[in-house]
């Protein structure tokens, strides 16, 4: 790695935690209603609640909880399905396209309602303006907003005694959309726009080229080119935010339309994990220890600060197979150098790595490099990332509550240790809750295996490869990682727009979001009910260097027992057989 390199990484670093801090205490503020902001706004949130005809201060059971949850989620994902395939005789189309086809617009619908956003399109190709906004955007808000408000539920759990309710999931989703999405997402759509990303409701441009071209096809002089527009710079402020992650445009943040500058480049990524990390302050202001908080935050980055590490540094290394035909690939104050095929000349091999880790360490998904041309290791990387649950930072919401689950395992296997039951946050963890936890992280990964046993073992999985032997195996693992997950991102080489992979990942998609939600919703439940049970000598402190140490060890050895035979299958054996041929 360049020194340069490692400045980039740790500013990256530093920006996030700096602002996430703040963030982090506001939003505890919002969630448990003593922000000024809330008095400023008020009168509308009431107005809100009228309008949807349910009450503010309603405490509800968690199988209640969880129901409004699904119930609200499917709605939704309804209307993205219906707005999909009525699209051509809807306003706000100035390109004129028609409708989606059925599997693509349940594709499109289940990702962008479970806060996946994985695309079997191309944006500016498939959907009109009015669909990316009151379809896709709007969903980008909810979803998001529906992860924070599952795990405030959780955090609720921890903190109440003998409480039959986890409060309203009405009253977290607005607040958590209009009094943490909303205004970050004006903040930086703005910014966006400063940077040369499109916000117009024009029609698409048609600009005449510097230099005329020969079309392929038929060997006619081409003169002019059509540049596709739209209300990008919305969509991506919040698709960044709310780790969501769909592009308005087909190549996602490496669009120039979408990431113009490398000072956008660099917002838009601090943006992928900056809620992700400052809920991490919230947890700990919202249990009244902020050491718990800063515990949760540690261990993720003790995770991802060295896979970013490797990332970056294969990245930076270049392509061996390059070296031996005399292609310099050292980086210079002139040259990006490292591996160049498939990134942005703007972005080189250390932005584009930074972002494929960030993104996958987060459930957002967007890319601003082809992650199908990194190298093997480099795609090893974020693919594991996304495997290990999107736990490393994860979703807004979603991240932090899937920790907790392995904080929950953590302790149990803590408690065996010493014969004691475990307690975690003075609440005990007994069987039930060891069970919930289990199916949070064994469900997804069931999928992803599953999944990817199915397509590696019929012609319809395996006859859209671009890419046969290894690499189209890769390519299959990823794509089932992403969907199972809830990341949304792709190593491409595989066409998914088809009827097997448009319902296998969308059914992945579905079991990633709420088949999760569920069990997470239900330990919420379990704990509001128990009594705190005050720190004594045996309890097992869970902010110290000891605990974050055996919640890493935790969550890396579940991820490697689960996902290592298949890993090594896939970029382990590439990045083998590429050393061999260089060696030859």
């Amino acid at each position: 790695m360049t020194l340069s390199s490692v400045l980039l990484l740790a500013l990256y670093l530093v920006v996030i935690v700096g602002l996430g801090y703040p963030l982090g205490l506001y939003m505890a503020r919002v969630y448990d209603g003593t922000s000024p902001v809330l008095r400023w706004l008020a009168p509308f949130e009431r107005l809100l609640y009228r309008m949807a005809g349910v009450r503010e201060d309603e405490e509800m059971p968690w199988p209640r909880y969880a129901m409004a949850v699904i119930v609200f989620n499917v709605a939704g994902l309804l209307c993205v399905y219906l707005l999909q395939r009525v699209q051509g005789v809807l306003p706000l189309n100035p390109a004129g396209l028609g409708a989606v086809s059925p599997e693509v617009s349940f594709n499109t619908a289940v990702s962008f309602a479970s806060n996946t956003n994985w695309q079997a399109y191309g944006g500016e190709t498939t959907l009109s303006y009015l669909t990316q906004m009151l379809a896709l955007t709007v969903q980008n808000f909810v979803s998001a907003a529906t992860g924070m408000a599952v795990l405030v539920a959780l955090l609720r759990g921890f903190t109440r005694k003998n409480a039959p309710g986890l409060g309203s999931f009405w009253m977290d989703l607005v607040r958590g959309t209009l009094y943490v999405l909303l205004p970050l997402s004006l903040v930086l759509a703005v910014l966006l726009v400063s940077q040369g990303v499109v916000q117009t409701f024009g029609a698409y441009a048609t600009v005449h080229l510097v230099e005329a071209t020969t079309a392929s096809a038929d060997g006619s002089s081409v003169t002019d080119q059509v540049l596709a527009l739209g209300p990008a710079a919305s969509q991506i402020a919040i698709k960044q935010l709310g780790t969501n992650g769909g592009g308005f445009f087909n190549v996602n943040s490496a669009h120039p339309f979408e990431n113009a500058t490398p000072l956008s480049n660099f917002l838009e990524c601090v943006a992928i994990l900056l809620i992700p990390a400052a809920l991490c302050f919230t947890f700990g202001e919202i249990v009244k220890d902020r050491r718990q908080g800063v515990a949760i935050l540690a261990a993720m980055l003790a995770i991802f600060v060295p896979l970013a590490v490797l990332t970056i540094a294969v990245e930076q290394g270049g392509n061996p197979m390059l070296d031996g035909i005399g292609v310099d690939q050292t980086a210079t104050l002139l040259s990006a150098g490292g591996n160049m095929e498939g990134k942005e000349v703007r972005f080189g091999p250390t932005e584009s790595a930074i972002w494929a880790v960030a993104t996958t360490a987060a459930s957002n998904g967007s890319v601003n490099a082809m992650h199908d041309s990194f190298m093997p290791l480099g795609g090893l990387a974020p693919m594991w990332l996304m495997q290990l649950g999107e736990i490393v930072f994860g979703g807004v919401g979603s991240g932090l509550y899937g920790m907790l689950m392995y904080a929950i395992i953590a302790v149990f296997i803590a408690g065996l240790m010493v014969g004691r039951t475990p307690e975690y946050l003075g609440k005990k963890i007994e069987a039930y809750e060891m069970k919930m936890a289990s199916l949070v992280i064994l469900l997804p990964s069931a999928a992803v295996l599953l999944g990817t046993a199915i397509a590696c073992a019929t012609d319809a999985g395996t006859s859209t490869l671009g890419n046969p032997s290894i690499h189209g195996f890769s390519e299959i693992l990823y794509a089932f990682s992403s969907g199972a997950n809830n990341n949304g991102s792709a190593f491409g080489g595989i066409t998914v727009s088809g009827t097997f992979y448009a319902t296998a990942i969308g059914v992945c998609m579905w079991i990633g979001r709420w088949w999760v939600i569920v069990p997470v919703v239900a330990i919420a439940g379990s704990l509001a009910k128990k009594k705190i049970i005050p720190v004594s000598a045996g309890t097992l402190p869970t902010h110290t260097p000891l605990f974050v140490t055996l919640l890493v060890g935790t969550v890396v050895l579940v991820g490697a027992l689960t996902f290592i035979p298949a890993l090594a299958l896939g970029p382990v054996v590439e990045h083998l057989e590429l050393s061999h041929l260089v060696s030859r």
